[in-house]
């Protein structure tokens, strides 16, 4: 009876000695494989399906980003072309481009301005200012200087002066005018002057020539030696229209 005990308590330490061997064997065996790979499976997983996801969002913020720009582009660079809403985005270019059109008027013609003269200083009258007063109903550009000729003996146009070209394009909007400082002669008495009553003028890259009358019931001494043109401005300024 003693013996068996003896063999029954040996067999059931052995038995609870294997089971707790495989326990810790499995535990062990879990921990550095299974579970170790299991739990950082879904850590490596998830980490790029974050990183897709951010790239997937980075990549529809890239493609709104495009598609505003191509919204943009079709509006003010090539107006009607692409979708509904580069259409939207062509209505706005229509507008941009209108704008600028506008800025960068036609140039004026002798039809769209009348010109008129006036006696600036005096006397002795040495210089005259024209005005140009835009008529047409529309903005129109006086580009460079006006063209004069004074004398049927003399059809050259009468030189300029650099230094009163202005530093800005003049445009004029309807109704406004713009103004040219002209020099008739130094007004000395030695002076080989001749009168002009009415003279010819014509506007750089417009057509047409306009017959202005000079002022004062005489009209206007010339000397050919000493005329001068200054450029179209909005306004005469000093320094730059003294010559």
């Amino acid at each position: 009876m003693s013996a068996f005990r003896t063999r029954s308590r040996a067999t059931a330490l052995a038995a609870t000695t294997t089971a707790v061997l495989a326990l810790a064997l499995t535990a062990c065996g879990g921990s550095d494989s299974g579970t170790g790979t299991r739990s950082e499976g879904p850590a490596n997983n998830a980490a790029p399906a974050s990183a897709a996801k951010s790239a997937t969002g980075s990549g529809s913020a890239a493609k709104t980003s495009v598609a505003a720009k191509g919204t943009t582009a079709g509006g003010t660079t090539t107006g009607g072309s692409g979708n509904g809403g580069t259409g939207t985005g062509s209505s706005t270019g229509g507008a941009a481009k209108g704008a600028t059109g506008s800025a960068s008027a036609p140039l004026c013609t002798t039809e769209d301005v009348r010109i008129s003269a006036a006696t600036q200083d005096g006397p002795p009258y040495t210089h005259i200012v024209l005005t140009a007063k835009n008529t047409s109903g529309h903005r129109c550009e006086m580009k460079g200087f006006p063209e004069i000729q004074f004398l049927e003996s003399h059809k050259q146009n009468i030189p300029s002066v650099a230094k009163s070209k202005p530093a800005t394009r003049i445009v004029l909007d309807a109704g406004a005018p713009a103004y040219a400082l002209v020099k008739l002669s130094n007004g000395g008495a030695d002076e080989d002057v001749q009168p002009v009553t009415a003279f010819a003028v014509w506007l750089q890259g417009g057509s047409g020539q306009a017959a202005v009358r000079a002022p004062g019931a005489e009209g206007i001494a010339v000397d050919p030696a000493a005329y001068r043109t200054g450029y179209w401005t909005y306004e005469l300024r000093n320094g730059a229209d003294d010559f």
